[in-house]
């Protein structure tokens, strides 16, 4: 796909296209690999001059589960910090599908799940929001509008080495409060042998054999190719390449029960008080339960937690309720996800003294979805029906639902591309024996794009319908309905094409450091360096605010023809299986009995392409071109943010004896400067004045202008690093620093519009306007003091007791405080108060506990075990049902609303993690099964992360196994998600189930050759 998308041009259409410098490193990346082979040979003999074993010698080589585990040991130990880490003897071998699963192996690792498999990731239970992911030491940027990183964008085979550090030192870039998430790819040098490799992997998910895919066949694969080598020559110089490629092209089946989300205006809770006739369940006339049937005609109200400021208690405090949404529906999904990446290095050293790094990273990732969706409009309460049948639990939930209202056959046809270009440059020269400097120059971008095509048809009256609450999901009875049936779904016909979440993050960053290696005494080393940094978020507006949309309905009487001649068979036998108790929908007669047709887990589909070609070409606003309508750069819903960094260390690395033991560590302070610039585009209003009354009005322009906003902060972050060697096999470690974790940059948007006063008459324009705007550029970030302490017995290089006990202090929060503002309006710059969130200066702590424990006896049975407990008094507000406050001028903080429901907690914090390995390996045969728990957790929506939507807990197995042919041949089994399990949410609060998706297993198997 090509992007256009400099903020100079006005628009933005069209598809991504590689970088200049993407193509220059790809075709580099080829030139490197042909000119290796010329050398090659030469390369080979002069090693095999060097190589030579005596013959007394025996190698006892360690390879598979058991290598990678001693390497996790070997890393855990060596470390001056505390750390978790995986690494690989050679390059794909690694052993997980992607960078996300090979995270979750890692103590105290676990990750949120998207599609069957692991996209972000947390630490210690904690949110990813509060974690940093570093490439070859550098920031890695992401296409979702936050800081955590979708780790399915990188393939693992293509990866070195994953780490997590749990403590950091001054060394590190700021911004990790639970932990630092490292990448490592190869220096080809540094890996020191030729190796060619080639691995093709099968995929096959037995949900996908039941699925009639249009986008994907029931096979898919993935294939790697790998290169790295060395060539010295005689003048003393070195070169080294690796080279790596990774086609991805598989399906992801994910059946799907989905109830209206809280992000939006579409999930309420109706009072169901059956004294109460003119809202809610018990209304008596027929209509939305969360509006009123006379009186103030309210709409979108429900249960009013508003503060009445004469009792002091929400107004409609005491009074029952149960949460309902707009719908509630049946989602089946045709999927495809292609990925291709490239990475390549390039390792130079002209002397013994430079040594200088090119890396690059490229992931270009597809991701495609035709869906088909059953859909129950949902908030209709029917008179004398609905509320004396309602059967609810003890949050609100509903069990039992009975009414009138209408149902839709809808589709969308879904299409995302998300690249990453990653760039690296690191020159590093021994400037004396004493004296190391470095300097790294860095890029990282990612453009994300979606396209969706959104169709509905509907029944033209509303039908009677009952569900019951199964032990998973919903099952819908309907009388004399059939959902098979095309014909009945002729009303309302519509389609739109949506371009929306067009996004660019980059990160533009260098950073000059020393290492200055100390004679004698305590302190061995002092290591410093200056790093600056500018990261931009765009995200271009459009006619729906984050996207541009077309719509079309249908405009003739041709509604069933269209239907019928788009119509395509229901794409997947046994739809939701795995989770229904049986048929999700029953067809009965007047006297209940069962009809046939209609009842069982289908519905009639269609085409959406073909349908929403068909209903556009009958509307009259339909100009004959079928396209998704552009974004704008200059548009009231545009994001930009800048946001430039400088920062500075010192640290002072220790390595003594003391009272007997040897004492190594550092200690250090960072020091951040950061300024935020954000750019948001408003109404170009003229002001006039009236000359005989002095009156001020504002008259609106048919322009847009520039509105700019920003902030700034400065912080110290102090840390100290303490490893004991109590023994030869006992370690001691301690760890303070103190950690900052930025806000989102979709959160640092400066999204202000006027509100006019035309009710009194205005002197001055401070008396005229009020402000109402979103997104606060001047959002403080969330600091952290960090205290770790733990306990390491290394027994054997194949054993590890290690206890862990941190303690986190946060200060900040989340809340309404109103500032003031400058805005320049018709020339004259006015100072407005205006309402936003802010970090407060609340102090919140969390306390946990860690434990990793290995072992592995000597007839080739091994387990490793991680437990990660923590628990924490954050507290994270609902902002439609929850306690809300807000700050005036003056410091006066008072509270708005009286919530419902309970306040979550840090957001992606789990209480319980947990992740467990039992491994057999002996001789060329290697296998492993792996269980992993994360108990459940608060997980924001990215579009609205101010609801809270809960992510239940679930403990997903996995098995893979491997066997040696030969010196070059091996063939693996994988096998994820072996027991199919769902991912199920709960929306507002535990226990009001708003989502559950079932994905199935996913097999892999492959062939790997290694040269």
């Amino acid at each position: 796909m090509s992007l256009k998308s400099s903020k100079n041009n006005n628009y933005i259409t069209g598809q991504f296209a590689l970088t200049p410098i993407a193509k220059w490193v790809k075709t580099a990346a080829i030139a490197g690999i042909a000119g290796s082979c010329v050398f090659s040979a030469h390369a080979q003999q002069e090693q095999g001059k060097t190589t030579e074993v005596e013959p007394d010698v025996e190698i006892i080589s360690v390879t598979g589960t058991r290598r990678t585990i001693q390497d996790q040991i070997a890393i855990k130990r060596e470390s001056t910090t505390v750390v978790d880490g995986l690494s690989s003897e050679d390059i794909g071998d690694l052993p997980a599908l992607s960078i996300g699963e090979a995270l979750e192996s890692i103590t105290g690792a676990a990750s949120h799940r998207e599609n069957g498999g692991a996209t972000e990731i947390t630490i210690r239970g904690l949110g990813p929001f509060l974690s940093a992911t570093h490439i070859n030491g550098r920031e890695a940027t992401n296409g979702s509008g936050d800081r955590s990183v979708n780790f399915s964008q990188f393939p693992s085979e293509l990866v070195k080495k994953v780490a997590i550090y749990k403590t950091q030192d001054a060394s590190m870039i700021e911004g990790g409060v639970a932990g630092v998430i490292a990448l490592e790819t190869v220096t080809p040098l540094d890996f020191g042998k030729q190796r060619v490799s080639g691995e093709v992997k099968l995929n096959y998910n037995p949900d996908e054999g039941n699925i009639e895919n249009s986008l994907q066949s029931d096979l898919g694969y993935r294939g790697t190719f790998s290169y790295v080598d060395q060539f010295e020559f005689d003048s003393g110089q070195a070169v080294g390449i690796s080279f790596g490629v990774q086609r991805q092209d598989i399906s992801q089946p994910e059946a799907e029960y989905r109830s209206s989300s809280p992000s939006g205006s579409s999930l309420w809770a109706c009072l169901n008080d059956p004294t109460n006739i003119n809202e809610g369940f018990y209304r008596s006339k027929a209509g939305d339960c969360e509006d009123q049937v006379s009186g103030d005609k309210l709409k979108n109200q429900g249960y009013q937690s508003k503060i009445d400021p004469q009792t002091g208690k929400a107004i409609s405090d005491g009074t029952p309720y149960a949460w309902t949404g707009s719908s509630r529906s049946y989602r089946q999904n045709e999927t495809s996800d292609e990925r291709d990446s490239v990475f390549f290095a390039l390792q130079y050293q002209p002397s013994a003294e430079w040594d200088i790094n090119f890396d690059t990273q490229i992931s270009d990732r597809t991701q495609r979805e035709a869906r088909h969706d059953l859909i129950f409009l949902q908030k209709r309460a029917t008179p004398d029906v609905t509320g004396p049948t309602l059967v609810t639990n003890d949050v609100g939930s509903i069990l039992h639902w009975e009414g009138e209202e209408r149902i839709e056959s809808a589709g969308e046809q879904f299409y995302r591309e998300e690249n990453y270009r990653g760039y690296g440059l690191n020159i590093e020269h021994t400037v004396t024996d004493k004296l190391t400097v470095s300097l790294d120059l860095a890029y990282s971008q990612t453009e994300r794009e979606e396209l969706q095509i959104s169709n509905r048809g509907r029944t033209a009256d509303r039908n009677y319908f009952s569900w019951d609450m199964g032990d998973e999901i919903p099952h819908f009875t309907l009388t004399d309905f059939d959902v098979t049936d095309i014909s009945n779904f002729t009303d309302g016909l519509r389609t739109r094409l949506d371009r929306e979440n067009v996004r660019e993050n980059k990160v533009v960053s260098a950073r000059l450091d020393f290492d200055y290696a100390l004679d004698s005494g305590m302190f061995t080393s002092i290591e410093g360096g200056i790093r600056t940094s500018e990261l931009s978020f765009t995200q271009f507006g459009g006619n729906q605010g984050n996207g541009a949309r077309a719509e079309y309905t249908i405009g003739d009487e041709s509604a069933l023809e269209i239907l019928k001649a788009c119509q395509i068979d229901f794409p997947e036998s046994g739809f939701l299986s795995g989770v229904s108790d049986g048929d999700i929908v029953t067809n009965v007669d007047s006297d209940a009995n069962v009809i046939a047709s209609g009842t069982g887990s289908s519905w009639a589909t269609y085409d959406n392409v073909c349908f929403s070609q068909a209903v556009a070409a009958t509307d009259a606003d339909f100009n004959g071109t079928f396209a998704y309508p552009d974004v704008e750069y200059k548009n009231a819903g545009t994001i930009d943010v800048t946001e430039k960094t400088t920062s500075f260390y010192l640290m002072a690395n220790y390595d003594t004896e003391m009272f007997g033991k040897f004492v190594r560590g550092n200690v250090g302070l960072r020091v951040v400067d950061t300024d935020v610039t954000s750019i948001g585009f408003r109404t170009n209003y003229s002001v006039n004045v009236d000359d005989s009354t002095g009156a001020v009005s504002l008259a609106p322009g048919d322009t847009l202008e520039k509105n700019t906003g920003g902030g700034s902060y400065t912080k110290y972050l102090p840390s100290f690093n303490l490893v004991v060697d109590y023994s030869e096999n006992i370690l001691l470690r301690a760890g303070i620093y103190r950690g900052m974790s930025r806000a989102d940059p979709a959160d640092l948007g400066f999204d202000r519009d006027f509100v006019t006063d035309d009710d009194s008459v205005a002197l001055s324009l401070s008396d005229l306007l009020t402000v109402n705007g979103s997104g606060n550029p001047d959002t403080q970030p969330l600091m952290s003091w960090n205290y770790d302490a733990a306990f390491e017995w290394y027994p054997n290089e194949d054993s590890i007791f290690a206890l862990s006990l941190y303690y986190k202090q946060f200060q900040g929060g989340f809340q309404q405080q109103t500032v003031v503002e400058d805005y320049l309006v018709g020339g004259e710059t006015v100072s407005l108060p205006v309402t936003n969130s802010v970090t407060t200066d609340d102090e919140s702590e969390i306390l946990g506990l860690e434990a990793s424990f290995s072992y592995r006896w000597d007839n080739g049975i091994g387990v490793k075990f991680g437990y990660n407990f923590a628990d924490t008094d954050f507290e994270f507000e609902d902002s439609l049902y929850g306690d809300t406050f807000t700050t005036d001028l003056d410091g006066n903080t008072t509270q708005l609303t009286k919530g419902i429901v309970e306040s979550g907690s840090v957001p992606g914090f789990s209480e319980h993690v947990f992740s467990s390995q039992l491994y057999y390996q002996i001789g060329d045969f290697d296998a492993a099964v792996i269980y992993k728990y994360r108990s459940e957790y608060f997980q924001p929506y990215t579009s609205n992360g101010t609801r809270l939507r809960y992510v239940d807990g679930v403990g997903v197995w996995e098995m893979r196994a491997s066997y040696k042919i030969d010196e070059h041949f091996r063939v693996k089994a994988e096998v994820i998600n072996l027991f199919s399990a769902p991912k199920s949410q709960d929306f507002f609060v535990e226990g009001n189930l708003g989502e559950v998706n079932d994905y199935g297993p996913r097999l892999f198997l492959g062939l790997s050759y290694r040269l």
